[in-house]
């Protein structure tokens, strides 16, 4: 049995929220520079090496790549095996949010009641934590700020089983296309399916921490991922919704077994700000 005190994911949770804010990862720039090379339109070049510039400022700066610096998604892989002590775990990530948001001078966007008084909480808090209970003695925490442009271009659908293969694309490119460029494109593409509507909404999530780029092992997805990104990228859409080729970056699925009467499918877009870093305390 390991132990783990609340202060160690209190400051592991403020550093990652820091960390993802101001360093965008290999991989995703890695993506962007290869959606330079690939986009045909000349203004769309521009835009994205303006991207790849500020994210190289953010980097050496250390300041946020974005002034919406998210709602703190919090991912958590917890060890049965792991004893935290010292007090609550929610309440310690939600203060490691909230020392990070403030140490890191970063924008404070929660508000406390979505429909009525909507008074921002000054911290960002509360978090949105989504806790996995696993094997062992793993603790493993990764913070995912998540935006609002690209978070209110998200859709779920419950799809006829009959609709299929063809009726998932449909409404994947669909939702792409609608959403234009308000995600600030080039985009990451999460997609969920099956389990129930809550379920596939929080696999579309959890795709878009996937190494971009990393396709799916399964053939059949990792096909179907393939078909969606060029389909996307025909829309024409291109860099912030000014026209171009390049529209996504990477289109990744997760999929999980669902009812025969029913085909859950959600969509959740990253803006070229496909933020999130993780930290493994154990395991």
């Amino acid at each position: 049995m390991k132990e783990i005190h609340v202060t160690k994911v209190e400051e592991a949770v403020k550093n990652l929220c820091m960390q993802a804010a101001c360093y965008l990862g290999e991989d995703v720039e890695g993506l962007l520079k290869k959606g330079l090379q690939k986009e045909e339109s000349e203004f769309g070049q521009y835009i994205i090496q303006q991207i790849l510039d500020n994210v190289e400022l953010s980097r050496t700066e250390s300041i946020a790549m974005c002034q919406d610096t998210g709602v703190a998604v919090i991912f958590v892989e917890l060890g049965q095996d792991v004893h935290i002590v010292g007090g609550s775990f929610q309440d310690a990530i939600n203060e490691g949010v909230r020392r990070g948001y403030q140490d890191g001078y970063l924008r404070k966007s929660v508000v406390d009641d979505p429909v009525f008084k909507r008074k921002n909480t000054g911290d960002n808090t509360p978090a949105v934590i989504h806790i996995d209970v696993v094997q062992g003695e793993r603790l493993k925490i990764m913070v995912v700020p998540k935006g609002a442009g690209s978070e209110n271009m998200g859709a779920l659908k419950m799809l006829k089983p009959a609709e299929g293969l063809e009726g998932v694309k449909k409404f994947v490119v669909k939702t792409v296309m609608e959403a234009g460029g308000n995600p600030c494109p080039p985009i990451i593409v999460g997609v969920g399916i099956g389990g129930t509507m809550e379920k596939a909404a929080i696999l579309a999530k959890k795709a878009l921490t996937r190494k971009a780029g990393q396709h799916h092992k399964d053939s059949n997805y990792e096909k179907l991922e393939c078909d969606l990104l060029e389909e996307i990228n025909h829309l024409g859409i291109g860099p912030q919704g000014l026209g171009g080729k390049v529209t996504a970056l990477a289109v990744h699925i997760e999929a999980c077994p669902t009812h025969m009467a029913t085909l859950p499918v959600a969509v959740n877009l990253n803006c070229h700000a496909s933020r999130h870093a993780e930290i493994i305390l154990f395991g």
